[in-house]
């Protein structure tokens, strides 16, 4: 094989990596838990021993690697290569990822952010081909968001552009993660879908629901809701409804600031099925401002689980100047 690059998506759960052609067509590739517990050094330890496994199973020598493409949970410096504390790794404060991912495996690393990577992914090999300014918005247990425009991630003057989630979009509404009120996160993500149901059962209300996660509100969530609903349940209907809606304001405002060809919906929380991606496009059409509607397509991601990986091997192939061709 000519000279290649590995991508990594690193997640709090997993570690997806993988070696690609100068085009971007995967050779091989392996998943393993990420064993977050376990800190830093060690996390570090098992994506570099990914990337060894990956450049064997595909019959390749160190030389043979470019470049290393890696995306994170935030937040982090993409200058300097730093994760500045990602809540999903634990004891990950101020790490220099990019360097000593570099020192471990002896190839030239770039770090960017998960969501970020996800965008250029979906930008180059997914639904987003063919767009110049694409807007990529991730719903599952939170909310993120990647913004390329004119065919480059935009990061922002601190590297923190994209935080879809923490748009306050009811004053005054629910407590999010982030300490604020009223955040599109805790309104429109997975977890606000459970945090409702929870809600609507400790008021002895939320019967179906709580059948569907097996008569236990511990184990409440965004897909005991979906399966409520899907059997009929007026109770879940509501709190999937309400949660789609949410998310279109929250679409129509950056829509409305940014203008976009093509917003691309990824995450988990699309799953909840017709009736939340519905609701989230009637609110969208309703608020979002006629000309920048008109110019938008809106699609669903279809790459899935591997945009990041795909945008992490796009970073790499960049970084050291393969220009991938747009089609």
């Amino acid at each position: 094989m000519n000279r290649c690059v590995v991508g990594v998506d690193l997640g709090g759960t997993k570690i997806y990596t993988a070696l690609a052609d100068s085009r971007g067509r995967l050779a091989a590739e392996v998943r393993v838990p990420t064993g977050a517990r376990e800190g830093p050094e060690a996390v570090i330890g098992r994506i570099a021993e990914t990337v060894r496994r990956v450049m064997r199973e595909a019959g390749v020598g160190p030389g043979a690697v470019a470049a290393l493409g890696i995306g994170s949970p935030g937040p982090l410096d993409q200058a300097a290569g730093v994760v500045y504390n990602s809540p999903n790794l634990r004891g990950w404060i101020n790490v220099p990822l990019r360097d000593r991912l570099r020192e471990a495996t002896g190839i030239s690393v770039f770090l960017d952010n998960d969501a970020n990577l996800a965008a250029l992914g979906e930008f180059y090999f997914g639904a987003g081909r063919g767009s110049g300014n694409l807007l990529y918005v991730t719903v599952s247990t939170g909310i993120g968001a990647g913004i390329i425009i004119d065919g480059r991630i935009y990061r922002g003057a601190g590297g923190g552009a994209g935080e879809a989630g923490h748009m306050v979009i009811s004053p005054g509404g629910p407590l999010c993660g982030c300490g604020r009120k009223g955040c599109l996160e805790s309104l429109a993500s997975g977890t606000a879908m459970a945090v409702r149901a929870a809600e609507l059962v400790s008021a002895g209300r939320g019967k179906a629901i709580l059948r569907e996660a097996g008569d236990n509100p511990a184990a409440l969530t965004a897909a005991s809701v979906a399966r409520a609903a899907g059997a009929g349940d007026p109770e879940a209907a509501g709190i999937i409804s309400e949660a789609g809606a949410y998310l279109g304001m929250g679409l129509a405002n950056l829509i409305n600031v940014l203008n976009p060809d093509r917003l691309v919906m990824g995450g988990g929380a699309l799953e909840a099925g017709s009736l939340f991606w519905d609701s989230m496009a009637g609110e969208l059409a309703a608020r979002a401002l006629g000309p920048a509607l008109g110019d938008v397509t809106v699609v669903k991601s279809v790459l899935g689980g591997k945009s990041g990986l795909m945008g992490a091997v796009a970073l790499a192939l960049d970084s050291c100047g393969k220009r991938l061709p747009k089609e």
